[in-house]
């Protein structure tokens, strides 16, 4: 009794799904691969070739033995399963990525195994395992085709070299055509018929042979069940005696009557001659991962598997080569089971055809497999973007990483730890090396040195003159009388009779016995490369359980329901990464800021919000569990957020947990039986697979106790679903919202790419371009809502910035995507940096110009300001800039020059003028550029160029933050206060410039010049000037507006406020000043769009004394306003020192900066100070303060205070005799300063106020005179006693203490 399958397609839980055989379609022929042809069309279209010879998809120069056919599904069954459509171009591609391939019989024809996956729309895989092996071909018309063929290639050959023999030229065409794979192939022509030595095929003397795959298409990867099954039907094939079973009866057994096995249970069912055993993990056990990472590390080694781990973590672009599809596999498959609790996001292949190499022109992150007949030379391997690829040579333990790539958190550690475990499984870790314990060769696949021995044993026979002398072959002797059926009844005969023949039974026995020891050597093999699995993939998630032990914690759950997330996902934050990296080891930051903004990371965090409203995902379900372990054993924990490596601790109970599940066998699947088959269906004929009654293995039986338990559940699943669908209505929107978040580089998946129509091709680079601009809008708003929201919160402070490690990942990514960008649709790949190579055809291009209309193109960066009468503008082009970059010996490389290149436009706030100058070269951009590229879709182009406009709304020092070492030029430019007529002093003056990264030195000022340029290395931001003079000269005195410096490549300028005197007898009487710089903010529009709104550095604290010093009037402040003067300016002082210490900016702008410490104070002092002129002359606070000392100094007074007022007094006589002539103000500065520095600023309050010389200088409500202000005053300046205060060299130079 039985059913159609389409009621077998209702149960989900089989263990294979499709059976397929895929070979030559004896009614059509020989057929050219469509797929090559189309591949050699488009490399023909990128080279400029005749396109119409390409596309025809012949190669009379090519040997038919070597040329690609076309292969076809022949069979698959069942025909449909509703859940899982089968996809027969998909499966026909992959199962035979080179299409069909001939042999004859002197070539060897040894089977093969090798795996492959489908990747559907909605993310899900499945996996396919392929064996094999070549066929004799019996049909006469593809014989003469082969012929036909044979005989037109030699006429050709012949006549296209005249002066040699045909044998010469035949076999050099064959050489530069064969593939790797006969390439590695034992040198059979020294044994072969003349009619060999050609390479060709001779239909009268050669047997012909095809290629023939047989393939299981499943939803979970048992790759050792599966190649075992596949391999005990072909040697059931291949055997000289038929199968005890038609074929169809195994076939129909493992696709409806075997199921899947249930978490944590171990599922026995049985193959053609042995059993198969595999096994499936637990719910809380890591997910099923069959293929032997074993192989994984010995092909790459340890560190270099690492490496390309970690590239996959940060999803970069990441290319497989080998000549072994089941390696590609392999490693593939090896990197991404790693990735636990994480899933790869992106595009997915790991074995790509190579017809369909020009798919890696995909601007987007991948990981793919290519065969390496197709980049046996790295150098040829032609690719749009290398800027942003892993390259990995699998064969030659050879990889190329991406530049600035960060390491993986504890590389070092992590590295021994897993070489340790591979060394305790007999597997060294070094690269290269062979190890101690190889893999057992899939059945099919001889080791070379097993071929080697054929090769000489065949030597043998040919040098051997009687040709008889096996010399104890007894393999193949058994096997000529397995073969031989007159042999056979012969000796049925003799033991009916009684008569034994030792020597056959024998024989038997030993053959016997040989293969129960490799079945238990294989069973071995299988749990050893398990065991090992699961430890190596324990390692990898102890990491991760360790780094993001606190996750949960930063999630960040606004949303009260999930269709409310839902809509608004992409406006929301759902995780606190700058909280999350401020919480984080020091050594692990490089690596996790940019892991945080991965797509798997969103994806892992999306799941953990959605897990509050629905199921948790598996992965997710099970990572937690293991943090609320870890959590138990270690009690929340310094230990998890310390860069101290913590060892997996679970190795042990891993490896015995599978151990024990293959010890006792939980199902035993019904065993293979006769099915109700037509008579003369499945006749066995050796050699040849049969053609399989495709009847029997559509259907399903239903009397199988099996398939009423399974269909019963469904059915109960289908009930249950349809009672809760009211609960999920929401489902379309999710799926709707999660598809997009997930969609960008998804759109090439294996199951289209068998459809290669113009209108398909087109399709595909319109959703790459899509989801390009799409990236670009949401990565330049993600830098303008955290740039902006961090400035607001400080409402000012010129170094409020995101996290300096956040901004440089944020422009990182940038980067990359302006790369993929200039990628996409390029014609002819020139450098690794597609940017970098169009910057320079540019540059070539402009040079040639005329000088008149390259002037033209140039643009008037800066304007002039209020204040720059006497900056010159600085003039700078696209040009300019590459010029500034090229000068840079510091970079080495075309990827690094064009990142620099990104960065400083983006600090000068032209990025996005500066692309829209290098794309106004449209002749330029269509002879590079294929007309579907995104840089040739106009409107496209234009919203691109608007959202990186959008950044200039904020201030990125990205490039003078990064590159520290280079020498920049700077212009310093004095300008004085003309109207006084002290334009030029008489004197020397002299300037020395300071930033967060140090100071030019003492520099003098050439004589009757306000205007000087020198070149030092990266300042950095700039904080202070020193400006001073030697009082020479007649007219020594001078009065001074502003010091303006800007730095000539980026095109920054500060203005140092001055205001004041510097000369003896004037003002203060300072010859030097130390002047607090500010950032010159241009005005929109004098900037062309390009102003900058973040608020500006503070000012000098000059500018408010200045008042008094000149008018002998001060700013009358109230007493509230001042303390909460004082207030501001300490706490602003406490929030510098809560921020990490790289990104804290510059102190001396938060102590004599505007509104800073020194400025309130100073404040403070003059409120009700007496300072009215007495005979012309100005008093000073430091008046006061010198006068206080000579008081403090007599005997009696040093007697009462003891060491504090001895301290204070120590400090003024320094600064008193320091040889800089500072002035009164200046020196008032130092010593709060150095107050501050010391935390003696609270001990020196108290001497002043109890100095009587306060009666005579201060009025009564003056501040300083009120006990309960001074005593609040003390109490906040204590707080500053809690960090470490260090001054720059420019305000305590010349201090001896």
């Amino acid at each position: 009794m039985s059913v159609s399958s389409a009621a077998s397609g209702a149960v989900p839980c089989r263990f294979a799904n499709y059976f397929a055989v895929c070979g030559i379609d004896t009614a059509t022929g020989l057929e050219p691969d469509e797929l090559t042809a189309l591949y050699q069309w488009l490399e023909a279209d990128r080279h400029g070739k005749d396109q119409y010879t390409a596309a025809t998809g012949e190669n009379s120069e090519q040997s038919p033995l070597k040329r690609k056919f076309k292969s076809k599904v022949l069979a698959h069954y069942p025909k449909n399963i509703e859940w899982n459509p089968f996809d027969q171009d998909a499966v026909n591609m992959l199962c035979m990525p080179k299409g069909l391939l001939f042999q004859t019989q002197a070539d060897p024809r040894d089977p093969q195994f090798h795996s492959f996956i489908i990747t559907r729309e909605d993310g899900s895989r499945t996996y396919g395992f392929v064996h094999t092996f070549y066929e004799e071909v019996t049909c006469p018309q593809i014989c003469s085709a082969m012929q036909t063929l044979q005989e037109m290639h030699n006429a050709e050959h012949v006549s296209t070299n005249p002066h040699s023999s045909c044998s010469s030229s035949s076999s050099s065409i064959d050489s530069l055509t064969s593939s790797l794979d006969e390439a590695e192939s034992p040198p059979f022509s020294s044994i072969l018929p003349s009619s060999r030595a050609v390479g060709g095929y001779d239909s009268s003397r050669d047997t012909l042979y095809v290629s023939k795959a047989l393939c299981l298409v499943t939803t979970m990867p048992f790759m050792y069940a599966c190649r075992n099954f596949l391999s005990q039907l072909h040697r059931a094939v291949t055997a000289a005696t038929a199968p005890p079973l038609p074929l169809e009866s195994y076939i129909h057994n493992i696709l409806y009557e075997v199921p899947l096995p249930a978490p944590g249970r171990t599922l026995k069912f049985h193959g053609v001659y042995e059993p198969i055993v595999c096994q499936r993990p637990g719910l809380e056990e890591l997910p099923l991962a069959d293929f032997p990472l074993s192989e994984a590390f010995s092909l790459l080694g340890v560190e270099n598997l690492v490496q390309v781990f970690t590239c996959n973590l940060l999803e970069m672009q990441i290319l497989l080569c080998s000549r072994d599809y089941q390696r590609l596999m392999t490693v593939a498959e090896g990197i991404t089971t790693l990735l636990f609790p994480f899933q790869w996001q992106h595009v997915y292949v790991p074995i790509l055809p190579a017809s369909l190499l020009h798919f890696l022109d995909a601007p987007v992150p991948y990981l793919m497999g290519l065969q390496s007949k197709e980049c046996t030379d790295r150098s040829t391997l032609e690719l749009s973007q290398e800027a942003n690829l892993c390259f990995v040579d699998i064969d030659n333990h050879y990889i190329e990483l991406p530049e600035d790539l960060p390491q993986f958190p504890n590389k070092t550690e992590l590295i021994q730890e897993l070489s340790e475990v591979l060394l305790s499984f007999g597997i060294s870790a070094n690269i290269g090396a062979t190890p101690k314990r190889t893999r057992t060769c899939s059945p099919g696949k001889p080791s070379t040195s097993n071929r080697e021995c054929k090769t000489v044993t065949l030597q043998q026979l040919e040098d051997d003159g009687h040709n008889g002398n096996l010399a104890g072959e007894e393999l193949t002797m058994l096997e000529l009388l397995q073969g031989n059926a007159t042999l056979e009844r012969l000796h049925a005969l003799t033991k009916r009779t009684g008569v034994t023949v030792a020597r056959v039974d024998a024989l038997r026995a030993s053959i016997k016995a040989q293969g129960i020891d490799r079945q238990r050597a294989a069973e071995e093999e299988e749990l050893r490369n398990a065991k090992l699995n699961v430890q190596l993939r324990e390692v990898f998630a102890s990491r991760f359980t360790t780094m993001f032990a606190d996750y949960e914690g930063f999630v960040i759950q606004s949303a009260p329901d999930l269709e409310s997330w839902l809509t608004n996902r992409e406006q929301m934050d759902n995780f606190d990464k700058a909280s999350f990296l401020s919480d984080q080891p020091e050594p692990y930051l490089p690596f996790l800021s940019h892991f945080i903004e991965t797509q798997m990371f969103a994806t892992f965090i999306d799941n953990k919000i959605m897990s509050q409203w629905e199921e948790k995902e598996p992965l997710l379900r099970v990572f937690d569990a293991r943090i609320n372990k870890a959590r138990l054993y270690n009690v929340r924990a310094p230990c998890l957020r310390s860069s101290n490596y913590q060892r997996c601790s679970i190795l042990r109970e891993s490896a015995q947990a599978i151990e024990q599940r293959l010890m006792k066998i939980d199902h035993i699947a019904i065993h293979p039986h006769l099915l109700d088959m037509k008579f003369g269906q499945g006749k066995y004929e050796q050699g040849f697979f049969p053609k399989l009654q495709a009847d029997v293995l559509n259907t399903v039986l239903i009397n199988s106790k099996w398939f009423h338990s399974t269909a019963s559940a469904q059915r109960r699943k289908d009930h249950n679903a349809h009672q809760t669908e009211h609960l999920n209505a929401d489902n379309d929107l999710k799926e709707k919202y999660m598809q997009e978040a997930r969609s960008l580089g998804k759109n090439l998946r294996l199951a289209k790419l068998a459809d290669l129509s113009p209108a398909v091709i087109a399709q595909t680079n319109w959703k790459f371009v899509e989801g390009l601009l799409k990236e670009c809008r949401m990565k330049t708003k993600r830098m303008l809502v955290e740039k902006m929201g961090r400035e607001a919160v400080e409402l000012g402070h010129g170094d409020a910035n995101i996290t300096g490690l956040e901004e440089n990942t944020l422009i990182a990514s940038l980067c990359d995507l302006l790369e993929r960008i200039w990628s996409h649709g390029l014609q002819v790949k020139q450098g690794k940096s597609a940017l970098w190579s169009l910057l320079l055809h540019y540059q070539a291009r402009e040079e040639k110009l005329e000088h008149t209309e390259s002037s033209l193109s140039r643009v008037l960066e800066r304007k002039k300001s209020d204040c720059s009468i006497a900056m010159p503008s600085l003039c700078v082009s696209l040009l300019q800039d590459m010029s500034h970059i090229q000068s840079m010996l510091e970079i080495k490389t075309d990827v690094g020059r064009a990142r620099a290149w990104v960065r400083l436009s983006l600090e000068k706030k032209l990025l996005s003028q500066h692309l829209k100058q290098l794309l106004s070269r449209q002749a330029l951009t269509k002879k590079l550029y294929k007309r579907y590229a995104f840089l040739r879709c106009e409107e496209e182009k234009e919203q691109f160029l608007f959202y990186l406009l959008s950044l200039n709304a904020v201030d990125y020092f990205c490039f003078t933050s990064v590159f520290t070492t280079i020498m920049i030029p700077y212009r310093v430019v004095i300008i004085p206060i003309k109207k006084l007529s002290n334009a030029i002093t008489t004197s020397n003056p002299w300037v020395c410039v300071s930033g967060e990264l140090g100071d030019s030195g003492i520099m003098q000022i050439p004589k009757n010049s306000l205007d000087m340029t020198f070149d030092t290395q990266n300042l950095g931001k700039l904080t202070t000037v020193q400006l001073g003079h030697d009082n020479a000269g007649l007219l020594a005195k001078w009065l001074v507006d502003c010091v303006m410096v800007r730095n000539e490549i980026t095109g920054h300028t500060y203005r140092f406020p001055c205001g004041r005197w510097l000369g003896k007898g004037v003002d203060d009487g300072s010859l030097e000043r130390v002047l607090i710089g500010e950032l010159v903010v241009p005005s929109r529009d004098d900037d062309g769009g390009r102003g900058c709104r973040t608020p500006p550095l503070q000012q000098s604290s000059s500018q408010t004394t200045s008042m008094t010093s000149l008018s002998g009037r001060e700013y009358k402040l109230t007493s509230a306003q001042i303390q909460e003067g004082i207030g501001d300016a300490v706490s602003n002082i406490v929030k510098h020192f809560q921020k990490p210490e790289k990104e804290r900016g510059s102190l001396t702008v938060l102590l004599c900066g505007e509104n800073s410490l020194v400025a309130s104070l100073e404040q403070f002092f003059h409120h009700g100070f007496k300072s009215a002129r007495l005979f012309q002359r100005t008093v000073f606070v430091w008046d006061f303060v010198e006068k206080a000392v000579a008081f403090l100094q007599s005997a009696d007074q040093m007697v009462d205070m003891g060491l504090t007022c001895q301290s204070f007094c120590h400090y003024i006589m320094a600064i008193n005799s320091t040889p800089r002539n500072i002035g009164k103000d200046g020196k008032f500065q130092l010593l709060v300063c150095l107050g501050a520095r010391d935390r003696l600023l609270p001990q020196w309050l108290p001497l002043l106020v109890g100095c009587p010389v306060i009666l005579q200088m201060y009025e009564d409500p003056a501040l300083l005179r009120d006990p309960t202000t001074v005593s609040a005053l003390i109490g906040i300046l204590q707080t500053l006693h809690n960090f470490p205060i260090k001054l720059e060299s420019s305000l305590i130079k010349g201090i001896d203490l």
